[in-house]
């Protein structure tokens, strides 16, 4: 029975974990952290709620650990930007990352989801801890707003503070990386211009010597 819930569960469990915390080796751990715990919690599992609901609560508790284990290991606590909390109507409810219809969608298409794919999964690792998990289980798990609430141990009323906050932090941290990419492309723009004035300016001085010599001989 056991391994049966673990294969119905593992795309899940592994697939939420690396949003939390990251692609890597760790991965592997973390996931068989969170069987090992569900493997000892199930005698005492009473069925209040969905067994998946008591899953992502796993995951969830595996993941802040491991960012615990971080914190740890750097030494200093990880500061959250401020940004306003104010009219966040802009943001799209399914941020890259959800799942997308590939019907009629051609190979750069699929390359321009990847490429925002992984940028958000990035951005998403720059948030503080609650609001990326809420996120995560919100957007790209499609847990209700009672299943977050259920899974976290959090009032409904504090999930959709979260839910608001990294929203609007996941926008500022995203439109910053699109500002730092525009600008890192100007310059090196700019360089590569300044280059080809200098390679021509150089040809001119080449130009312009061979000719006086030229002249020089003449005379």
């Amino acid at each position: 029975r056991f391994e049966g819930l673990v294969r119905e569960h593992q795309a899940m469990v592994f697939r939420t974990l690396a949003r939390l915390t990251g692609n890597g080796a760790q991965v592997e751990d973390l996931a068989q952290e969170v069987f090992l715990r569900l493997y000892r919690a199930l005698p005492e599992f009473r069925g209040d709620s969905a067994l998946s609901t008591y899953l992502y609560r796993i995951v969830v508790n595996v993941a802040q650990d491991e960012w615990k284990r971080r914190r740890k290991e750097r030494g200093v606590m990880a500061t959250a930007p401020v940004v306003d909390e104010e009219n966040d109507a802009g943001w799209i409810e399914s941020f890259a990352g959800d799942e997308l219809t590939e019907h009629a969608r051609n190979p750069e298409q699929r390359m321009e989801d990847a490429e925002a794919q992984a940028a958000v999964e990035a951005a998403l690792r720059e948030l503080p801890e609650m609001e990326r998990a809420v996120l995560v289980l919100y957007h790209q798990e499609e847990v209700s707003y009672e299943g977050i609430a259920a899974a976290l141990g959090l009032p409904i009323n504090t999930v959709r503070t979260h839910l608001h906050r990294g929203r609007k932090r996941l926008g500022e941290v995203l439109r910053g990386r699109v500002l730092r990419g525009r600008r890192e492309g100007a310059a090196r723009t700019a360089g590569v211009e300044d280059e080809g004035v200098d390679e021509t300016m150089e040809k001119r001085r080449m130009v312009g010597g061979v000719v006086r010599q030229s002249l020089v001989g003449r005379v």
